[in-house]
C-alpha cells in the first residue's frame, strides 16, 4: 500500500489530528488542494462539508473530529493491549475500534428482549469481533492457513464467512491484537477499515480470471483500490460506512451496494463496466440507480474516488440513519450526481454506456465448475457461513493435497477451491466432505444465508445462525420428496435485527429478527416475513404480509407450507418471486 495521490481540485477533510500512522495508514500529501470554505446556506443544516456544515452535528462525527479514527491502533498496540480491556476509552471502544476492524461482542446471559432496553455498556463483552479483510474474495491457502490458526489461537475456533467476502472472528481479547496484527500483515492481509464511517472490504467476482461467462475481470481494479485508497486519511472520515462492488459478471450483488462496477460490452469502446450508485438495505431500503456511464478497467480507481469524495463532501451528516450515501441519491437523482462527480471531481465527461442484461436467479458458484484453463473449480457451502479455525486450516491442507493453493469467499457466504486438476475433483470433494462442507449439498443449505444474530451481535433480537443450520436440517427431512422439483433453489436469510446485514429484503423467504407474542402472550424469538424479493430479472424487496410474523420455533412448519404451496400452484418455469407476486395472501402466510 503506497501513498494515495490527490485528485486535482478535490477537497479534503479537515486534519486536526495526531500524526501517529499505523501500518496501512496512509497520509494526504502536504500539497494537496483544497477547496476555498463555501459560506453556509440558510435552511435545515445537513452538515455537508461542501456547504459549509464543517462542525459535527451528533457524537459520532464529534469523535471523529476529536482525533483521526485511524490513529487508534497506535493506542491498541501501545496501551490497550498493555493494560486491557478496562483501560481502554470509550469513544475508541465504541467508536474509532471499528476502524481496525474491531466491535465488542454481546455480553453473555442478555436476551433479545433487552436489545435496545439496557444500557449499551451492560451489553458489551470484554471480548471483540474482528474482521479480516478479504478485498476480492481471494486468499492463498497460506493466508487461510494463517487465518485458521489465528482462530485456534486466539478466537476460540471460531470463524464465520460473511456475505462481504470477510472472514469474522470472535472472543478476540485487546491484549492479543498485536500478535494478531503481525501474523495477518506477514501474509499481506488487515483489518484496516475493515468497519467503520469509510470504503470497507471491496467486493470481487469469487470467479474473476477463471471464468467463461465474465465479460471482463475486476481483479486489476480491486487492487488498484485497495492500494491507492485503503487506509487513506482523506477518505478515513465518511458520513457512513461505504461498500464497494466490482465483476465482470452479476455475482457480487450490485443493486445493493453504495457502489458497483459491473461487467458490459460497450458497442464502440468493447468490455469495461457500468456504474451503479446508491444501494443499500437496512431499515430504508434502496436500490442502486445507474450513472449510464462506461469505464474502462484502467479508469475504475478514479472514477471510484470521485465517487466517494462526492460522498464525503456532500454525504449527510446531520442524522446517522440518512447519512449513507443512497439519501443523496435520492434526493439528487443519478443525472445530478453524474454530473457534480464529472465536473468537480473528475474534470471530465464520462462515456455514455448500456446496461448490463438482468440475469435470472443467483451465481453462488456452488458445485463443480469448469474454469477457462481447462482446470475446475469447486465451491462448498457453510451453513450459513457458519465454519470453525480448525476448518479452514483442513480447507487449506485439503486444497493444497489436490495441487491448488488458491481460495476464494462469496458474496453467499461461500468457499470455493480453484485450480483444481479433472483427476483430483473426486479427492477434493471427498475431503471437503469430512469438513463438513458438500459441494453437492441440499438446495435449502445452499441458498440459506444468516447473519452474526443474538450470540455474538449487541443489536439483535433473535438467535440467526444456530436457529439457520437447524431449518436447514429441519426443511431436508420436512421436503426431501419435493426438494429435486426445485430447480432453483429458495433462498432463505435470516436476520437479528432490522439492519439486514444478511439481505433480507432481496431473499426469496426473508425473515427479519424481531420479539413477538407467544400463543400465550408472553414474548418469544419471532420474525417478521418478507417474501418474494430478489436481484437480476427479480430485483425488488419482498411483499410483507400485514401483521405477519413467525415465532423462531415455528419456522420449519411455516417455510413447509409456503414451499408446497409454491409447488403446487406454480405455473412452468415461474420463479418463487414471480408467483409471490400473484399468490393469494392465504398461500403465503
Amino acid at each position: 500500500m503506497t501513498s494515495a495521490p490527490s485528485s486535482e481540485g478535490a477537497s479534503t477533510p479537515e486534519e486536526s489530528y495526531a500524526e501517529t500512522t499505523p501500518l496501512a495508514v496512509k497520509d494526504v500529501p502536504d500539497d494537496t488542494p483544497v477547496k476555498p470554505k463555501p459560506k453556509p446556506r440558510k435552511g435545515k443544516a445537513e452538515g455537508q462539508w461542501a456547504l459549509g456544515y464543517r462542525e459535527p452535528l451528533n457524537k459520532n462525527e464529534q469523535s471523529k473530529k476529536d482525533d483521526h479514527p485511524l490513529n487508534v491502533r497506535a493506542r491498541i498496540e501501545n496501551i490497550y493491549a498493555h493494560g486491557g480491556f478496562d483501560s481502554i476509552d470509550p469513544a475508541d471502544l465504541r467508536g474509532r475500534f471499528r476502524w481496525m476492524g474491531l466491535y465488542t461482542q454481546r455480553a453473555e446471559g442478555y436476551p433479545g428482549t433487552d436489545t435496545g432496553h439496557v444500557d449499551e455498556e451492560l451489553l458489551d463483552a470484554r471480548h471483540f469481533m474482528l474482521r479480516v479483510r478479504v478485498d476480492g474474495g481471494g486468499l492463498t491457502t497460506e493466508q487461510l492457513r494463517v487465518i485458521g490458526e489465528i482462530s485456534q489461537t486466539f478466537a476460540r475456533d471460531t470463524a464465520d464467512v460473511t456475505d462481504r467476502e470477510n472472514i469474522q472472528l470472535h472472543w478476540i481479547r485487546v491484549e492479543d491484537m498485536p500478535e494478531i496484527w503481525r501474523r495477518l500483515e506477514a501474509v499481506n492481509l488487515y483489518t484496516t477499515e475493515a468497519c467503520g464511517d469509510c470504503p470497507r472490504v471491496v467486493l470481487g467476482s469469487p470467479v474473476a480470471g477463471i471464468s467463461a461467462d465474465e465479460i471482463i475481470d475486476g481483479t486489476p481494479a480491486v487492487d488498484e483500490i485497495v492500494e491507492r485508497f485503503i487506509g487513506d486519511r482523506s477518505l478515513a472520515n465518511l458520513p457512513r460506512k461505504f461498500k464497494t462492488a466490482i465483476s465482470g459478471q452479476q455475482d457480487v450483488a450490485h443493486e445493493v451496494n453504495d457502489v458497483s462496477f459491473v461487467g458490459v460490452n460497450h458497442p464502440e469502446h468493447g468490455p469495461g463496466f457500468d456504474i451503479h450508485v446508491g444501494g443499500g438495505l437496512s431499515t430504508n431500503p434502496k436500490l442502486a440507480v445507474r450513472l449510464g456511464a462506461w469505464v474502462p478497467l484502467d479508469e475504475v480507481g478514479d472514477v471510484w474516488h470521485a465517487v466517494v469524495q462526492v460522498f464525503r463532501d456532500y454525504g449527510y451528516r446531520r442524522l446517522r440513519t440518512r447519512a449513507r450515501i443512497k439519501f443523496l441519491i435520492a434526493d439528487w437523482g443519478p443525472e445530478k450526481f453524474r454530473q457534480v462527480m464529472e465536473d468537480e471531481y473528475l474534470h471530465r465527461k464520462l462515456v455514455d454506456g448500456p446496461a448490463p442484461d438482468p440475469i435470472a436467479g443467483t451465481i453462488d458458484h456452488v458445485g463443480i465448475h469448469d474454469q477457462v484453463d481447462g482446470r475446475k473449480f469447486v465451491g462448498v457451502a457453510p451453513p450459513a457461513g457458519r465454519t470453525s479455525g480448525s476448518t479452514l486450516v483442513g480447507v487449506a491442507k485439503a486444497a493444497e493435497d489436490v495441487g491448488s493453493g488458491r481460495v476464494r469467499l462469496t458474496p453467499y457466504q461461500k468457499i470455493l477451491v480453484l485450480d483444481v486438476p479433472s483427476e483430483q475433483v473426486e479427492t477434493l470433494t471427498t475431503a471437503l466432505d469430512h469438513l463438513g462442507l458438500p459441494a453437492r449439498p441440499s438446495v435449502f443449505r445452499r441458498a440459506t444465508m444468516a447473519c452474526t444474530g443474538l450470540e455474538f451481535c449487541k443489536l439483535a433480537f433473535v438467535d440467526t445462525k444456530n436457529r439457520a443450520g437447524e431449518l436447514v436440517e429441519e426443511l431436508e427431512k420436512r421436503l426431501e420428496e419435493i426438494a429435486p422439483e426445485l430447480e432453483t433453489p429458495i433462498s432463505i436469510h435470516l436476520n437479528g435485527c432490522p439492519n439486514s446485514c444478511a439481505r433480507v429484503q432481496v431473499a426469496d423467504i426473508g425473515l427479519k429478527g424481531q420479539i413477538v407474542n407467544d400463543a400465550e402472550g408472553n414474548p418469544a424469538a419471532g420474525f417478521q416475513v418478507h417474501l418474494g424479493g430478489g436481484l437480476g430479472l427479480d430485483a425488488g424487496f419482498g411483499r410483507k404480509l400485514r401483521g405477519h410474523k413467525v415465532l423462531s420455533a415455528d419456522l420449519g412448519p411455516y417455510v413447509e407450507r409456503l414451499v408446497r404451496a409454491f409447488v403446487e400452484h406454480r405455473e412452468a418455469g415461474e420463479r418463487f418471486a414471480q408467483w409471490v407476486v400473484r399468490a393469494e395472501e392465504g398461500q403465503l402466510s
